[in-house]
């Protein structure tokens, strides 16, 4: 079981190789990379539904001759 003094232990490791600036940053994408294995892990089901498809007209961009003149 990890108590309070393998807390400060792990602490100050980290803030030792890491540095103060640098914690934060790595504790942050330490945290977004478990999200993101917990979505993972929870399936298509968690997943978004898919965006709908785009009008042909709004994809492609408009030929030379229909351009505004400049």
């Amino acid at each position: 079981m990890i108590g309070p003094q393998d807390v400060w232990v792990a602490l100050a490791l980290g803030i030792f190789f890491f540095g103060a600036k640098k914690l934060p940053e790595l504790s942050r994408s330490v945290g977004q990379a478990l999200s993101e294995f917990k979505k993972g892990m929870a399936g298509p089901e968690a997943d978004p539904p898919p965006a709908p498809p785009r009008d042909d007209a709004e994809a492609t961009p408009p030929k030379p001759e229909e351009r505004a003149p400049r």
